[in-house]
Formats: C-alpha cells, sequence, structure tokens
C-alpha cells in the first residue's frame, strides 16, 4: 500500500514532500516500538534497533522502485551529462526522506525526557566513537553533559585520512548491501540518521532551542556524506536490477556497470570534499 502513496514519479516532481514522508516514518517507527515493545523485559533494551527496523520496513517499497526507475533510465537515456542529472533527482528526494528522518529522530529525542531509552544503541555508538577511553561513563550519562573533539589529538591531516577512510567503509557496506538486498542499503543509512539524531540531541543538551544549532553542526559536512552514500546506494541497486533482468554478458549490462561506477566515483570525490569540510569549516563555526 505505501508504494501506491509514495512513489518515485511523484517524488521527482515534488521532492520535498519526502521530508516529510521521512518524518512521518520516523515518529510512526517511535510509536510502535513503544507501543509494542516497551513492556517487554528483553526487547525493550534493543528498541534503538528496532526503531531503525521499522523505518527500513517502512521505506522499503520506496527504494525497491526508486532503484528499479533509475536501472530503468540507464537503458533510456544516452550521456553521462544527461544521466547523472537524473539521477540526481533521485538523490535529492532521497536526501529529503533522510533528512525527514534525522529531524523527527532528533525533536523526539529531545522532547521525550526519557527519549534516550529509544536510542540506547545510537548513543553507545556515539560514545565509542567519541569517548572511547570513558565509554562506560559516557553511556551512563548518555552523553548529555560534556561533549569531546572526535580524534582532537590527531593533527588535520590525519583527521582527514581516519574521516576519509571511514566514510569510504560506510560506502562499501552501503554498496555491498544494495548490491546484495537491493533497497537493503537504507538499514545503513537510517541506522546513520538515528546516530547523526542522537548526536545533534546530544550537542543540543536536549533543549529544543538548540536544535537548530546542532542540526547546523553535523549537517554542514553530514550532507554530502550522506548524498555520496545514496549515490553509492543508487550504483550498487541499479547493477542488482541490471542482473536479475539482464544477461551480464550483453552490452546494455556493460552501459549500466559504466554508469554505476561513475556513481562510485563521484561518492569518492564528494566523501573527501565531506571530511575536508569536517575538519576544517565546522570546528571552525562551532
Amino acid at each position: 500500500m505505501l508504494e501506491m502513496l509514495v512513489n518515485p514519479m511523484k517524488a521527482e516532481k515534488r521532492p520535498w514532500e519526502m521530508f516529510f514522508v521521512g518524518a512521518f516514518y520516523a515518529t510512526v517507527s517511535l510509536i510502535l516500538t513503544n507501543w509494542i515493545f516497551s513492556g517487554d523485559p528483553v526487547l525493550s533494551k534493543y528498541t534503538g534497533i528496532l526503531v531503525v527496523t521499522f523505518c527500513v520496513m517502512f521505506s522499503i517499497p520506496f527504494m525497491y522502485f526508486a532503484l528499479k526507475n533509475e536501472e530503468e533510465k540507464d537503458l533510456q537515456i544516452v550521456g553521462f551529462k544527461r544521466l547523472l542529472w537524473e539521477h540526481g533527482k533521485a538523490l535529492n528526494y532521497m536526501m529529503f526522506l533522510f533528512m525527514g528522518f534525522v529531524v523527527a529522530f532528533s525533536f523526539w529525542y529531545i522532547v521525550f525526557s526519557d527519549g534516550n531509552q529509544n536510542f540506547r544503541a545510537q548513543i553507545e555508538t556515539y560514545c565509542m566513537i567519541n569517548k572511547p577511553a570513558y565509554f562506560d561513563e559516557c553511556v551512563s550519562e548518555y552523553g548529555i553533559k560534556t561533549i569531546s573533539k572526535t580524534t582532537a589529538f590527531l593533527t588535520a591531516k590525519e583527521k582527514i585520512v581516519n574521516i576519509f577512510a571511514n566514510n569510504i567503509y560506510v560506502l562499501i557496506f552501503t554498496m555491498v548491501f544494495s548490491l546484495i538486498f537491493g533497497a537493503g542499503a537504507i538499514f545503513i543509512l537510517a541506522w546513520n540518521a538515528s546516530v547523526i539524531s542522537a548526536a545533534i540531541g546530544i550537542f543540543s543538551k536536549s533543549s529544543l532551542a538548540n536544535l537548530p544549532i546542532g542540526l547546523a553542526r553535523y549537517m554542514i559536512h553530514g550532507i554530502p556524506e550522506i548524498g555520496a552514500y545514496f549515490a553509492g546506494a543508487l550504483a550498487g541497486g541499479i547493477i542488482s536490477f541490471a542482473v536479475i533482468k539482464h544477461d551480464v554478458q550483453t552490452e546494455k549490462f556493460w552501459i549500466i556497470l559504466q554508469d554505476s561506477l561513475n556513481l562510485v566515483i563521484l561518492s569518492v570525490v564528494i566523501l573527501f570534499a565531506a571530511a575536508l569540510i569536517e575538519v576544517f569549516i565546522t570546528p571552525a563555526l562551532f
């Protein structure tokens, strides 16, 4: 039913609507998780994963048809620039979907005083990245009282290398998930949205007044990063559909493979630019 209400063709014409779709999916995921699992003595400990799982379930029909639509464009459109322009439409509405996840998750994280229970896994991930030496203390405080700067003891060059390497690692996983499961890459992207939202909530010190600052703090370099991940997801998804529909020895398949390779190269370039922004621009502003 969801694919009838929201589909890629409509999203290309009004991509901003996907922001509200993403916010709706995130909100309903939190409601369902609390309603169904909050009273369970075992599953209540894993609500952070269950919230992401519901988001993925809601998004998979849309992602499936989006990737299928992009694969069909490869067969109909000739020229790298034209293809890139058409794929850009998909990246646009996917970014709005992602931003809907982030804003909704961040909002509810701050609004509910016990909202941290719904993001336990995300907070643990945040603490593991930012405070590995004080992990237990960070988790016990839910990372709200103090904010540490990641890899502050490293030089700028070392920070860029570390951040870029980590981003490439995520890109590879996104591509692999998309290649194997088609729309499965949405799991990694929804998980990243929830982790970013927890970080925004922590940075905002659980105050709605600070939410815009928190969003700006992470979205300056986060938007190009997520755009690169979506491009990688498109590349893997397009190949996945091509393998299912076409003989790998046909000329059409090699055209699709070339387009996917172009998307991967573009993703790597964007991730490097995002690493530079995260190291040099974001700290200067915040």
